[in-house]
């Protein structure tokens, strides 16, 4: 009685911080997938110890295995870790909740005043400091995956690929074909099962929008997307715009601002352009059409992790997409930075941002918060 009350009591504790860290971070993780990755690394590896650096690469290779929103996955995947099936719903949840909120009260402003808040200035003085955060992930992160001259290879394959715009699917089968035939004989190569997307459950163009439509829809592109938020703009496009009409290229790109300036999940545009379609229902239906199959995936490929491990070609197959997938970080990284790193005031926000996180254990949302002031204030001296 009073083991199964302690382990009861053990449980309850390890869903209450699941709850209250993904609830912040998905109040403060701006940035996009690379940076929430990042800020979970931090909180999950370096401060609280849940997992190794090891064991959360293999959970992100995982997450790159499957279609939709990567860092929501790695989220539902560490409450898995940390607390099965009920932490990967706490934590999958506490993360979409917030943002969710977010926009939906941004989506609110847009409707009934016709344009987004001004958050220009705080967006300059973030975005540096959240390339110094990946960066610095990045760092640590590759110093556990590279292991062997042979994985520096396919590391910079990759890197190479991706700049090229080959598919970043293409990247990872690539890197894990090409690590599982090194550790096995000619001609008997293995690569790693790749989990089948749901069905594209998306009806043909309706005449008018019906809140069963625009569940089917995120439904359909959260089942099949693979990639970054551009890829989601574009799906976001084909399916909204051009085939059914519902969105003009004008609220698209609203949208798709509103995704930008809004912390936790780039997903989260689904609940904009919902609200924008059929309101609260709307935006309730895309929410949960296009996060509900990263459940459902990261709950059907969770047996497959340590089946993987234990074997030495899956094993190295494994090895490859680790190092594929911070490839695929780093480009992310390199053309954020690019973007965002236009002037000495931002490079040195990025540097300022850097040298902090290597010599202290600062938690990466005071940066973020000391960015976006410093952004603020630069543009109000109207010195940027």
């Amino acid at each position: 009685m009073g083991a199964a009350s302690s382990a009861g009591e053990s449980d309850a504790a390890r869903l209450r911080e699941l709850a209250l860290l993904f609830l912040r971070l998905g109040a403060t993780a701006f940035g996009g997938p690379a940076a929430h990755m990042a800020l979970m690394k931090r909180e999950v590896v370096d401060q609280r110890k849940w997992l190794t650096p090891a064991q959360l690469l293999d959970l992100i290779a995982a997450t790159n295995l499957i279609p939709g929103p990567s860092s929501t996955e790695l989220a539902i995947h560490i409450g898995q870790e940390r607390a099965g099936q009920r932490g990967a719903v706490v934590a999958g949840a506490c993360f979409i909740l917030p943002a969710t909120l977010v926009t939906l009260a941004v989506a609110w402003l847009y409707v009934e005043y016709g344009h987004l808040p001004r958050a220009e200035a705080a967006l300059y003085g973030m975005k540096p400091v959240i390339v110094a955060i990946v960066a610095h992930a990045l760092f640590s992160l590759a110093r556990v995956a590279v292991k062997s001259a042979g994985l520096v290879a396919i590391g910079l394959a990759a890197v190479l690929a991706c700049a090229l715009g080959v598919p970043e699917l293409a990247v990872l089968g690539g890197a894990a074909a090409i690590a599982a035939a090194s550790r096995t004989t000619p001609g008997k190569a293995g690569a790693p099962a790749v989990v089948a997307g749901l069905p594209a459950l998306v009806a043909t163009a309706a005449p008018s929008v019906t809140t069963g439509g625009i569940f089917l829809v995120f439904l359909k592109i959260g089942s099949v997307l693979f990639g970054s938020g551009y890829v989601l703009v574009a799906f976001l496009r084909a399916d909204l715009v051009e085939a059914r009409g519902w969105l003009t290229e004008a609220q698209l790109l609203d949208a798709v601002a509103a995704g930008q300036i809004t912390p936790g999940p780039v997903f989260t545009t689904a609940t904009f352009i919902g609200y924008l379609l059929d309101g609260l229902p709307g935006a309730s239906a895309a929410t949960v059409g296009i996060f509900l199959p990263a459940f459902v995936f990261v709950a059907a490929s969770g047996w497959l992790l340590p089946r993987l491990r234990r074997s030495k070609t899956f094993g190295a197959a494994l090895d490859g997409i680790n190092v594929a997938s911070i490839a695929l970080m780093l480009v992310v990284t390199f053309d954020l930075a690019r973007a965002c790193l236009i002037d000495p005031f931002a490079i040195a926000l990025a540097l300022g941002a850097f040298a902090a996180l290597v010599r202290t254990k600062v938690n990466p949302m005071w940066p973020v918060a000391g960015g976006a002031a410093g952004g603020v204030v630069l543009r109000a001296l109207g010195w940027v």
